[in-house]
């Protein structure tokens, strides 16, 4: 059979595009090779997302609802940032409710406040966010909840956690503590948490005070004196992770071990939270895999 130059031709420009899509093909299979591998985590329920875009890059059972421990703490400080015409140095009395309550509670953890002593809103917020203080928690839901009656103060003051939870669109969380040592109905979903805080870090005191390692506060005595309150944040990623700039922990017997954090690097601020990590040391671990893996995405 004769193949003429056109045919020759032809058959050449079939070779060369068949050779062309080998080529190609044995370029692209590495590509996909290199494709980010999703991370596993030991916590139940996990969410990562990009803060500047509101981009989800991470999900694991996102929407199901967990107890938050005192992750919950992040929704009492947001209340207390978004009151009218705040004053962060208005002083608070501290109760001796408040010291019963900690002695009440097995699993409440404290800032140590010592009833008579007068400390600021601002220090208050402090012992909140740093050692998980119950007891400052209560003295600021005392503060800023309205009745005439603590009773009565404290249940308007969940009621705007409640409130501030809708206006946010968090469909999936309810608070029936200021603390989070719930009463059977305080609930949150990873998503819900990431995008609260997201929100809390809008306001720069409390950007400051979660990105605080330790800090040393000077409080007012009941006898007019003063003495000095020394506060070390629980979350572990500050100053083991670089570029950490938050958020909170969180534990208990039902919600187990919790953490919602944030870190900065190059401009991209990514932020996220674990529940129910079995342990410390997971949910830490948990928490940098997952920044880690937000970094890359």
């Amino acid at each position: 059979m004769k193949t003429g130059i056109k045919g020759i031709r032809r058959v050449s420009a079939v070779a060369i595009t068949a050779g062309a899509v080998l080529t190609a093909g044995a370029f692209a299979a590495p590509a996909q090779a290199a494709t980010l591998p999703t991370p596993t985590i030991t916590a139940k329920g996990g969410f990562v997302m990009n803060n500047g875009t509101g981009k989800s890059l991470f999900t694991k059972a996102a929407d199901t609802r967990r107890s938050t421990g005192s992750t919950t703490k992040i929704m009492t400080a947001r209340v207390v940032l978004g009151q009218p015409n705040l004053n962060l140095d208005s002083k608070v009395t501290v109760q001796k409710a408040y010291s019963d309550y900690i002695v009440n509670n097995n699993w409440a953890s404290s800032a140590r406040l010592i009833v008579g002593d007068k400390v600021s809103v601002r220090q208050l917020l402090y012992g909140l966010m740093l050692p998980s203080g119950c007891d400052a928690a209560y003295a600021l839901a005392d503060k800023f909840g309205s009745g005439s009656t603590r009773d009565a103060r404290v249940k308007s003051f969940i009621g705007k956690m409640n409130a501030t939870a809708k206006s946010l669109g968090l469909t999936n969380t309810h608070f029936d503590s200021f603390d989070g040592i719930g009463h059977g109905s305080n609930y949150s979903t990873p998503r819900d948490l990431t995008k609260l805080a997201s929100n809390a870090m809008k306001y720069s005191t409390f950007r400051t005070v979660v990105g605080t390692k330790s800090t040393k506060q000077k409080v007012t005595t009941k006898s007019g004196g003063y003495r000095y309150m020394t506060w070390d944040n629980t979350n572990a990623l500050l100053g083991s992770y670089a570029g950490t700039i938050g958020v909170k922990t969180g534990s208990g017997p039902e919600a187990k071990y919790c953490l919602v954090f944030a870190a900065t690097r190059n401009g991209k601020t990514v932020i996220g939270a674990v529940l129910a990590a079995p342990s410390v040391p997971d949910r830490t671990a948990d928490a940098k895999k997952l920044l880690d893996y937000g970094f890359k995405k």
